[in-house]
């Protein structure tokens, strides 16, 4: 069974993202932003749902290095990180169904 979304900073970004064994997507979000707190539920149903991808939230106000490192201009964007690389993007608010849909190839 999958557990549910995890937390990550600036400084365990490398070791709990890049350096994972399994596609890591990663929401870059902010607590003000209406969007990112609409996309949320969805992100913990995708993450109980399918144990071959982790989903990860960065806080892009607690952590603005990462977000900067990235070119995180607008939120949510959400990340895939796979071998160290993203491997895609996806900006913007959307349905649960359509993020899955984004997801093909990293989850079954």
């Amino acid at each position: 069974m999958a557990g549910a979304t995890i937390t990550v900073t600036d400084a365990d970004f490398e070791e709990k993202v890049l350096k994972s064994d399994k596609p890591v997507l990663v929401d870059f979000w902010a607590a003000w932003c209406g969007p990112c707190r609409q996309i949320a539920p969805s992100l913990e149903a995708i993450a109980s749902e399918h144990d071959e991808i982790i989903i990860a939230k960065l806080n892009i106000d607690e952590n603005p290095a990462t977000a900067a490192k990235y070119g995180v201009m607008s939120i949510p964007t959400l990340n895939v990180y796979q071998g160290g690389e993203v491997a895609k993007t996806i900006v913007g608010a959307k349905p649960k169904a359509a993020i899955v849909r984004d997801l093909e190839g990293f989850i079954k």
